[in-house]
């Protein structure tokens, strides 16, 4: 039996801060007791880590990544051994990213192409959203064959006419067998119809930098596609959540829903919090760096965002980590923007973002941990092995500084990517040290994990439900 006891920090989850030690028996947590209580003083174990002045928090759980995606003839520059060091990193210890399945082809096709990339290659647990591309009733028996096995929500498109796009009626369809399995149907609310009419026409005017990305995709068309997706889900009978919620009018109707007392759900990224379309503005096609979907939006946005992560109408904070270099990826939108691969990197950034929004006010420290890691987990099934610190929990723990300063950059980020997002961005707080179920992955700002490491890690359905 292998033992570990972390001393004399500063305990925090979702409910509680407790300056509590913390032992680790055999991957998992054994045990909780007050710091320099008899109970505590009495555990011995082979390693202990002092966690003086320092937080321990559990790892965060990113419900929102895409390793190895194929986007616009290229792929997302993270595989899935350098996108799980590079979360591990920044404090996360699972993630859950996206098999696809491709038009004409079964989900259990697309799920065990995403299986074999991950397989034996990742440093830190990870877990499968089913992105599903072609509604029809094999693919609506495949979705219950998932939940069985652990795969319990599906994503579906209202943008990307041709690659991803499903219909209102393929949408309802799916969220009716969603209403009936216990799948989580997670939804790309942008109205892609009409997106296209309008990328068409900015195109014939020469309208083609990058910055031209965020004008076409307004925010009316998020707030209108995230309207009717409400509506399809009450229609239906089933629990919603909006993923990347990025334009205050999408909130808007949010809280709407959730104060009629729908299970509507939603989630935002630190890039629409702490990014906006000043960025996608910036000279010599440097915008093209910031161009994902949703997009950034103008900065008046980010205070509505924040507001709606105080007051529960947005539950999660994910990344939608999809990087892509600038030289060679997102240079194919050179002339024109929407040939530009869709998405940014994040995934090493997102604690240290959200302890700086602690830091600023914007955000309480239990909050943080509740969006970032015990949210997350009760969302999609995890919880309570993942996403807290409590007796049988597996024993994925980050041992936080939260006074360390550090300016994020391109030379210091550990994602595959030639550019950061947050270039030269001053935050206070840093990882120091990374356990995922007990084993050190980071000790001491070193890398000691190991590829293959990280498990597939099968979810129950939705723990979050009203």
């Amino acid at each position: 039996m292998s033992r570990t006891v972390i001393r004399g920090g500063l305990v925090i989850t979702a409910s509680d801060e407790i300056h509590a030690d913390v032992l680790i028996e055999d991957g998992r947590i054994a045990a909780l007791a007050a710091s320099g209580t008899p109970a505590a003083e009495a555990w011995t174990a082979e390693r202990a880590i002092d966690a003086t002045g320092k937080y321990v928090i559990p790892g965060g759980v990113d419900a929102h990544t895409h390793m190895e995606l194929p986007f616009g003839g290229t792929f997302a520059s993270d595989t899935f051994e350098t996108g799980t060091r590079a979360a591990a990193w920044g404090g996360t210890t699972t993630i859950i990213d996206f098999a696809v399945q491709s038009r004409g082809r079964s989900l259990r096709e697309g799920l065990d192409a995403w299986n074999a990339k991950a397989d034996g290659k990742c440093a830190i647990d990870y877990g499968f959203h089913m992105i599903v591309s072609d509604v029809n009733e094999d693919t609506l028996k495949e979705m219950d064959l998932l939940v069985e096995e652990g795969v319990t929500s599906f994503k579906q498109f209202m943008a990307y006419p041709g690659v991803f796009y499903s219909d209102d009626g393929q949408i309802l369809r799916a969220m009716q067998r969603g209403a009936e399995n216990g799948g989580l149907i997670m939804m790309h609310a942008e109205n892609g119809i009409a997106i296209d009419v309008l990328v068409e026409q900015a195109l014939a005017r020469g309208e083609t930098d990058p910055r031209y990305h965020g004008e076409v995709r307004k925010a009316l068309l998020e707030a209108e596609a995230t309207h009717r997706a409400i509506k399809l889900a009450q229609v239906a009978g089933a629990p919603l959540y909006v993923v990347h919620v990025s334009a205050q009018e999408a909130v808007a109707e949010l809280a709407r829903a959730r104060d009629e007392g729908l299970n509507v759900f939603g989630e935002t990224c630190p890039q629409y919090l702490f990014l906006s379309t000043d960025n996608l503005a910036e000279p010599d096609f440097e915008g093209s760096k910031y161009v994902c979907s949703t997009p950034l939006r103008p900065k008046e946005h980010q205070a509505a965002l924040w507001r709606g992560l105080r007051t529960n109408d947005l539950q999660v904070v994910s990344t939608d980590h999809c990087p892509f270099c600038f030289e060679g990826q997102k240079e194919l939108g050179r002339g024109d923007f929407s040939k530009i691969p869709n998405g940014l990197p994040g995934v090493e950034n997102r604690m240290d973002l959200l302890h700086q929004a602690v830091v600023d006010g914007h955000i309480s420290r239990r909050r943080w941990i509740e969006i970032a890691c015990a949210t997350p987990a009760r969302m999609f099934g995890l919880y309570p092995k993942k996403g807290t610190i409590a007796p049988g929990a597996d024993a994925d723990v980050v041992i936080y500084d939260p006074h360390a300063e550090q300016i994020m950059s391109v030379e210091t980020h550990h994602m595959n990517v030639d550019y950061s997002a947050y270039e030269g961005k001053r935050t206070t707080g840093r990882v120091e040290t990374v356990l995922s179920r007990g084993e050190l992955v980071i000790s001491e700002r070193e890398f000691t994990g190991r590829v293959g490491h990280g498990v597939y890690t099968p979810r129950s359905t939705c723990q979050y439900l009203l």
